[in-house]
């Protein structure tokens, strides 16, 4: 009898994810300008900008819209579905931040701690005093790079794996310990806390610091203390092979058609799923469908809970998500700042896209973005796995989303 039970639970265990409800009018959202979303979306696809999209809208954290439309492989003739898995790639920055604010809490990390007091590697570590052509002088900075600084990436810490690893981001064949330790020998480019500059090799940091910090890889950390609480059942770093299947492949325009991207982009050829790979890649790692990321979104536009279990404190979600940049130059996107690995709205520049000031989210480098917005109480979701892409769909999903709020 025991064992029937078992092999029904285990039935229902397989079964796939239920989707979500869609409630516009529960959402405060207009139905026909949710649908007139969704056809502007299916455009992008039918004229060729795009081989397929998935989009979500969720408001007061009920999911108000979720689209699919086209290819998520062309050459295989396999079609986008609403819980098509996307390798999120720099959208993974944010998670990882949220599980060294868990770490914060827990007084494992602190914020103002120097990076070299949990990884003794990045002792000494000097800086760029002068370069030229021929020439690379180098001195002591006034003080060691903070969690802090990597998180808002004003710490100086180069930008991307460099000489000597330079293709780890496509055959990701190191573990993140020896990555971040080769980082740790390399020269900040300016004094931290005083400029900012995009780090993936930051991020890598930080991710490092979970993995000490809490005594396990940074991918177990992500799985036990954020997807498993979050029900983000198809969030994962390396693929397991029931999920194969279900991987968007990254395309490219070529010759007026849409092709598989080539193996030089990050992760490497996406059709063997970065088979064999050793690298987290705290920095873009990160596969995920728009259903399991408006879990993570609206447990932070909920202030840390998730239905009913709290995961962070406020105070944390306040101050990851509020402007740390003051007024250096910072973010990819007009009018924005960063805080603590999410890129803020922070003037009116930055709401164009009719996304109110205090809105925080981040982007990827195949085209995918979320985002949200406290003031209008919104989560947006666009997936997309595109490379050297121009189209504008992106902007046009962010505006015609706020423009269907009814309320």
């Amino acid at each position: 009898m025991k064992k029937i039970a078992s092999l029904v639970l285990l039935g229902v265990a397989l079964l796939p994810a239920a989707p979500p409800i869609v409630e516009a009018s529960k959402a405060g959202m207009d139905a026909d300008r949710l649908a007139r979303l969704s056809a502007r979306m299916k455009e992008y696809v039918d004229r060729g900008e795009l081989a397929g999209v998935v989009t979500l809208v969720s408001r007061h954290g009920v999911t108000a819209a979720l689209d699919a439309h086209g290819w998520a492989d062309v050459a295989g003739k396999k079609q986008m579905k609403p819980d098509s898995i996307f390798q999120i790639m720099s959208m993974t920055k944010p998670v990882c931040g949220t599980a060294i604010m868990m770490l914060v809490e827990e007084g494992k990390l602190a914020l103002t701690d120097p990076v070299e007091k949990h990884l003794p590697e990045f002792r000494g570590q000097m800086m760029v005093a002068y370069r030229d052509k021929d020439t690379v002088t180098l001195k002591k900075p006034s003080r060691p790079i903070t969690v802090r600084d990597l998180m808002t990436h004003t710490s100086g810490i180069a930008g991307a794996p460099q000489a000597g690893i330079g293709e780890l981001y496509q055959k990701m064949h190191l573990t993140l310990a020896e990555a971040v330790h080769f980082y740790s020998q390399l020269p900040l480019n300016f004094e931290p806390g005083t400029e900012w500059q995009y780090s993936n090799t930051g991020i890598a940091t930080l991710g490092r610091l979970v993995e000490v910090a809490s005594g396990m890889p940074f991918e177990k950390f992500l799985e036990t203390r954020l997807f498993q609480p979050l029900g983000m059942k198809d969030s994962f770093i390396f693929p397991p092979a029931d999920k194969v299947d279900r991987i968007v492949i990254v395309h490219q325009a070529k010759d007026g058609k849409l092709v598989d991207a080539p193996p030089t982009i990050l992760g490497g050829d996406s059709r063997l799923h970065r088979k064999g790979a050793k690298y987290s890649a705290p920095e873009f790692g990160l596969h995920s469908t728009a259903q399991d990321l408006a879990a993570f979104y609206n447990m932070m536009r909920a202030g840390g809970v998730h239905q009913g279990k709290r995961l962070l404190t406020s105070a944390s979600v306040k101050v990851a998500t509020s402007l740390h940049t003051a007024d250096i130059r910072a973010g990819h996107l007009p009018g924005t700042g960063f805080g603590l690995t999410w890129e803020v709205t922070r003037v009116p520049l930055g709401t164009l896209n009719l996304m109110s000031v205090g809105s925080f989210g981040h982007g990827g480098a195949f085209g995918t973005h979320g985002w949200i917005d406290p003031e209008k109480d919104l989560v947006g979701v666009f997936l997309i796995q595109h490379t050297g892409s121009s189209t504008n769909a992106k902007q046009v999903f962010m505006g015609m989303a706020a423009a269907a709020i009814n309320e």
